[in-house]
């Protein structure tokens, strides 16, 4: 049995614009990077023996920044956020005008990667990475589309996902468990964000 905490990463630049990313590659913005060093005391009081990555910089930047001393994370390319299709980039505003209606009516443009694809390729990565390391605490720096995927996929509620927060899974073979959600810096702490979009 495993137990993995997966996280978003800190605020990107993109995020503070409010822009979706998908699979774009912003770097994390000033606030990101202090949301993450505040996260990292937090980190290294729950012991985590590895740490995975998206490969996208906001993650992997994030888990630099967070990564215990001695431990180096390891970067797995389908930890990556949900790819946003034709919305890539935009703003809600720029999105409603090009698209009017669609995201009142959770409607998907083109390109845009489902819940099953999304989880298809996400869920045998965290069993892979938890056959690796048996009986291990693992922190994975991925992204908010992710975890809440992953938690509708378990038939839990999906709620939005602030930086620098994300959810416990216990894994034992190939099945997955839900365990509490869990935020690494203080919510009320005014660096917080909670973006409309991961």
């Amino acid at each position: 049995m495993t137990r993995l905490l997966v996280v978003r990463h800190g605020q990107s630049t993109w995020n503070a614009e409010g822009r979706w990313q998908g699979h774009s590659d912003p770097p994390l913005s000033a606030m990101g990077e202090r949301q993450a060093c505040a996260a990292a005391e937090t980190v290294a009081q729950l012991g985590f023996d590895t740490v995975y990555t998206s490969d996208l910089a906001r993650a992997r930047q994030t888990g630099d920044l967070v990564a215990p001393p001695g431990i180096v994370p390891v970067v797995v390319a389908e930890l990556k956020e949900r790819n946003v299709g034709e919305w890539e980039g935009l703003t809600a505003d720029e999105i409603d005008a090009r698209f009017p209606g669609m995201r009142e009516a959770y409607q998907s443009p083109p390109g845009f990667e489902s819940d099953d694809a999304l989880v298809g390729r996400v869920r045998p990565a965290l069993v892979a990475i938890a056959s690796s390391a048996p009986d291990a605490t693992v922190l994975i720096v991925s992204h908010g589309g992710v975890i809440r995927s992953l938690e509708r996929s378990l038939d839990a509620p999906s709620a939005p996902v602030p930086n620098l927060s994300g959810r416990w899974l216990v894994v034992s073979g190939d099945a997955l468990e839900l365990g509490d959600r869990e935020v690494l810096i203080d919510p009320d702490d005014a660096t917080l964000t909670v973006p409309t979009e991961e």
